[in-house]
C-alpha cells in the first residue's frame, strides 16, 4: 500500500511557517486525496513523529496513485451501473468470469438516483463477450474502452487502404 510518506512532491517544498492540513506519513495515499481537495492551496504537510517531512500537492498525488493502477495493454474497462441491492462483487466476478476474463481491478462509487456505479478492468482486449455476459446477469453496462474494439478495427483497415494508394 503507498503511503503519504511515498509521495511527498520533489517539486514543491515546505512553505516556511507552514501551518496548514498535515496528515500523518503513514496514512494510505487514498485517505489523502480528500483531505488535498478541502486543503488551501491544495497541499497538504507530511507529518511523522511532530516533524514535517515534506508536502503533497495534486501532481505528487497523481503520480502516485497512477502508481497504484499498472498499465496492461491485455486489458479493457467496463463500468455498469445497479442497484445497490443488486451490486455484488462476486456476482461480477461470476459474470465475468463466465466470459473467460478476470477481473483485474474493481472501483466502486455512488452513481445518480442511488445507484451504484462499478468499474471494472478486465484481462480481455475485446470486452464484447464480457459486456454480453453482465448484461445477461442483469447488469447495465453505461461505458467499455478495449483495446481492440470495432472502430479500431475499420481504422486500421483504413489506413492499411490509404497506404496501399499512396504506394501504388
Amino acid at each position: 500500500m503507498i503511503k503519504a510518506k511515498d509521495v511527498i512532491s520533489r517539486v514543491e517544498t515546505v512553505p516556511e511557517g507552514f501551518a496548514g492540513t498535515t496528515v500523518s506519513s503513514e496514512m494510505p495515499v487514498t485517505e489523502v486525496l480528500p483531505r488535498l481537495l478541502d486543503a488551501p492551496g491544495r497541499m497538504v504537510g507530511v507529518e511523522d513523529s511532530g516533524d514535517i517531512l515534506g508536502v503533497i500537492d495534486q501532481s505528487s498525488l497523481l503520480e502516485g496513485l497512477g502508481r497504484m493502477i499498472p498499465a496492461r495493454d491485455d486489458s479493457s474497462l467496463v463500468t455498469v451501473e445497479c442497484a445497490p441491492g443488486d451490486y455484488s462483487a462476486s456476482r461480477l466476478s461470476h459474470a465475468v468470469e463466465d466470459s473467460d476474463a478476470h477481473i483485474v481491478d474493481l472501483w466502486s462509487s455512488p452513481a445518480e438516483h442511488g445507484r451504484i456505479r462499478v468499474t471494472m478492468r478486465v484481462r480481455r482486449t475485446d470486452p464484447t463477450s464480457t459486456i454480453h455476459n453482465l448484461e445477461r446477469y442483469g447488469y447495465e453496462v453505461v461505458d467499455s474502452y478495449g483495446n481492440e474494439s470495432p472502430d479500431m478495427e475499420v481504422a486500421w483497415e483504413r489506413l492499411l487502404a490509404l497506404n496501399t494508394l499512396l504506394n501504388v
